[in-house]
């Protein structure tokens, strides 16, 4: 049985020596809808120059500014890029500064970073992302590994050495550590890596499949999808693995599970009555609720927004593009072209994989004015991320 899973879904597709790997390249790739740039909050950007002016020009656009003439702007953004990053923010209207500061850190590109997350803690009140870090695979060929990189895509880090596949990497909350699927054993397991120690932990390994970690938000559970009673189902239990509960018994599959931020409620992919569709079902067991997509079929990979409010998905109707629906379900909207997203913690910004011809890229979104900017990439495709929180 192992290994007929095996077969079927091997096309489907850590502190572990870690090792440096090709130095990434930035590709200033960004899009952003016709009619959305309104959504944009006006600035204007001097003084800074090199590396640490295109950091803070990123992180802005992405956060949702747009950088204009001075005459134009809300906000005056000044400063100047020798170590130590100097920079300041004034309110072009009131005149006052919102705060002017002298940056430390190991490098331009860090005080850079934490210059960006300043401004938007500053002028939009919500915590900054740009010093945040994403896990995604990495594929090079037959094989696969996971990758560890700042949110924009730099310093990308291997973090597994499986010499296999591996996929649905996930981080646990508040830590450094992943949970993942992987065929190192030549069959689809469940496993946790801690970052920090190497420590590598076997958390299921059933008859079947075992796939789709996700671990709640207080980091005490994880929901996973496991075929070791027959159709793939949903699971739930201690983040150790222990005391499992099944929370489905459907003749069809489930995939793709994800925590409501309460850790109350799960949300699933459900092909009931051979239609592809999200679920909802309390985490301690109870009956599936179907959710309204309204506009929308065959939507998948759903995750909840850290503050409760929406859930994104993808969407596979002729191609594959990132959707929201408000989190009680409804009307869905249609945001970008691509598959895998996944909430940055502020709520507003995803990270997700474009196909472009016969490779993956990772891409960010912001979802207020669906602008789109590819992060750093690195050889190989680059798909399944996933966000720290």
């Amino acid at each position: 049985m192992r290994r007929l899973h095996f077969i079927l879904l091997a096309g489907f597709s850590l502190f572990v020596a870690a090792l440096p790997l090709r130095s990434a390249e930035t590709i200033d790739v960004t899009t952003i809808a016709p009619g959305e740039e309104a959504r944009l909050l006006p600035i204007a950007f001097s003084g800074f120059n090199g590396e640490a002016a295109r950091v803070i020009r990123f992180d802005l656009e992405i956060a949702g500014f747009r950088i204009v003439p001075e005459d134009q702007a809300q906000y005056i953004i000044t400063g100047r890029s020798s170590d130590p990053v100097e920079g300041s923010v004034t309110d072009r209207f009131s005149k006052s500064v919102l705060f002017s500061r002298r940056y430390s850190g190991s490098s331009i590109r860090s005080q850079a970073h934490a210059f960006s997350d300043d401004v938007v803690a500053a002028i939009l009140k919500t915590p900054g992302i740009s010093r945040t870090k994403i896990v995604f695979k990495n594929d090079t060929g037959r094989n696969s590994e996971l990758m560890v990189a700042d949110y924009d895509g730099h310093n990308a880090v291997q973090v597994t050495q499986d010499n296999s596949i591996v996929a649905a990497p996930t981080w646990v909350p508040g830590k450094r550590t992943l949970f993942y699927t992987s065929y190192k054993s030549s069959y689809p397991d469940i496993y946790s890596h801690d970052l920090n120690t190497g420590e590598r932990r076997v958390i299921a390994r059933y008859p079947g499949l075992n796939t789709s970690p996700a671990v709640s938000p207080d980091g005490r559970k994880v929901a996973m999808i496991l075929s070791k009673d027959g159709s793939p189902d949903l699971y739930v239990s201690n983040i150790d693995g222990s005391e499992l509960l099944q929370l489905t018994r459907t003749r069809e599959d489930e995939s793709a599970p994800c925590w409501s931020p309460d850790g109350k409620t799960i949300c699933v992919v459900s092909r009931i009555n051979e239609k592809r569709g999200l679920y909802v079902v309390p985490a301690t067991g109870g009956k599936l609720t179907r959710l309204s997509t309204a506009g929308i079929l065959n939507p998948t990979e759903p995750e909840w927004s850290p503050d409760g409010k929406k859930i994104v998905f993808t969407s596979q109707m002729g191609g594959f593009n990132i959707c929201t629906i408000p989190a009680q379900g409804g009307q869905a909207e249609i945001l970008a072209a691509g598959e895998d997203p996944s909430w940055a913690p502020n709520s507003r910004t995803v990270v997700f994989t474009r196909r472009i011809k016969n490779k993956r890229v990772l891409s960010l979104l912001d979802v207020h004015s669906k602008r789109v900017k590819d992060i750093a990439q690195i050889s190989g495709s680059c798909s399944q991320p996933s966000w720290a929180k």
